[in-house]
C-alpha cells in the first residue's frame, strides 16, 4: 500500500514566519541606522526622548514591529536607554569621566588647568567656526542668529553669571553643530560641563571690567558676521582672536593678583 505523505500547514507557516522574521530583521536594521543618523547629525541629542512609536513608524514608513526590533538594536549598542512608562532616550555617547567632579575641582582650584583647557578651546573653536561658515545651512544660521540675539539681549538686563554663561555657550554651541562634523560636535558636547566652567570665569572675571566686556562683545559681533556671512578663514580667526582675548586677560587679571599677593607681603613683613 503506497504511503500518502502530508505536508502539514504548520510547515509551511512557519517557514513564512522565518521570512518574515528575515524581512523584519533587514527593516529593524534599516531603522536603527536612520536613527544613529539622526544621533550623529545631533538632530537626536543625548538625553532627548525619542518620538512616539506611532509617530516613528509614520515617519520612518515602517511596522511596530520592526520599529520595535531596530529599537531593541539601539539598546543593544548602548545608543538609548529606555525608561518604563516614560519612553526611550538617547543615552550620554561619549564617557562622563571628562565631567566628573575632580576636573572641575582643578579648574577651580588651578589656575593653569583653566588656561590649558582654553588652548584647547581655540583649536577646536575655531575649526568648529571655519566649518560651520563653509557648510552651514539657512537653518543652522538661522538658530546662530536666535542664540545670538538672546545672548545680547541679555547685556541690557540683570542677568546672573551663571545665565550669562549659559547664554554664551548656547551661541558657541550653535556654531559647533553648523560644523556638520559629528565627531567634532560629540567631542565638544562631552565637555560641555568643562567648557560652561571656562565660559563662566571669563564672564564671572572679565565682564564687570568695562574695556574686557566691550572687547568680548565685539569679538562675538565678528564672530556671528563671519560665520553666518560665510567667510570661513574670517570666522576661524574670530573664534581663535576670542578665546586668545579671554585668556590673555585672565592670565593678567592672575598676575595681578599675584603682584598684589607679593605686595602684601612684603608690607607685612615690615609693619
Amino acid at each position: 500500500m503506497k504511503q500518502e505523505i502530508h505536508i502539514k500547514p504548520s510547515g509551511h507557516t512557519s517557514f513564512s514566519h522565518e521570512l518574515e522574521a528575515d524581512r523584519n530583521r533587514t527593516v529593524a536594521d534599516a531603522v536603527a541606522e536612520k536613527i544613529e543618523r539622526l544621533i550623529v547629525d545631533n538632530v537626536l541629542k543625548a538625553g532627548q526622548m525619542l518620538p512616539s512609536e506611532r509617530r516613528l513608524t509614520e515617519k520612518l514608513g515602517v511596522s511596530r514591529a520592526a520599529l520595535r526590533e531596530g529599537l531593541n538594536l539601539l539598546r543593544a549598542r548602548g545608543l538609548i536607554t529606555t525608561s518604563h512608562g516614560k519612553g526611550s532616550f538617547v543615552a550620554n555617547l561619549m564617557s562622563e569621566a571628562v565631567q566628573t567632579t575632580p576636573m572641575l575641582h582643578l579648574l577651580d582650584s588651578q589656575p593653569r588647568t583653566l588656561f590649558d583647557l582654553l588652548e584647547v578651546r581655540e583649536l577646536l573653536e575655531a575649526e568648529s567656526a571655519r566649518l560651520a561658515a563653509l557648510r552651514g545651512t539657512q537653518a543652522d544660521y538661522a538658530l546662530i542668529a536666535r542664540r545670538y540675539e538672546q545672548l545680547t539681549e541679555a547685556q541690557g538686563r540683570e542677568t546672573t553669571p551663571q545665565a550669562h554663561a549659559r547664554l554664551d555657550h548656547a551661541f558657541h554651541l550653535a556654531i559647533y553643530e553648523a560644523s556638520h562634523n559629528p565627531v567634532l560636535v560629540h567631542t565638544l558636547g562631552s565637555l560641555t560641563n568643562l567648557l560652561l566652567s571656562s565660559v563662566f570665569a571669563s564672564v564671572n572675571n572679565l565682564y564687570h571690567r568695562e574695556a574686557q566686556k566691550k572687547q568680548i562683545d565685539r569679538q562675538h559681533a565678528r564672530l556671528f558676521q563671519a560665520v553666518t556671512g560665510k567667510l570661513p578663514e574670517q570666522a576661524r580667526k574670530a573664534a581663535q582672536d576670542h578665546i586668545r582675548g579671554i585668556r590673555k586677560n585672565l592670565e593678567e587679571i592672575e598676575r595681578e593678583e599675584q603682584r598684589l599677593i607679593r605686595a602684601t607681603l612684603r608690607l607685612e613683613e615690615w609693619t
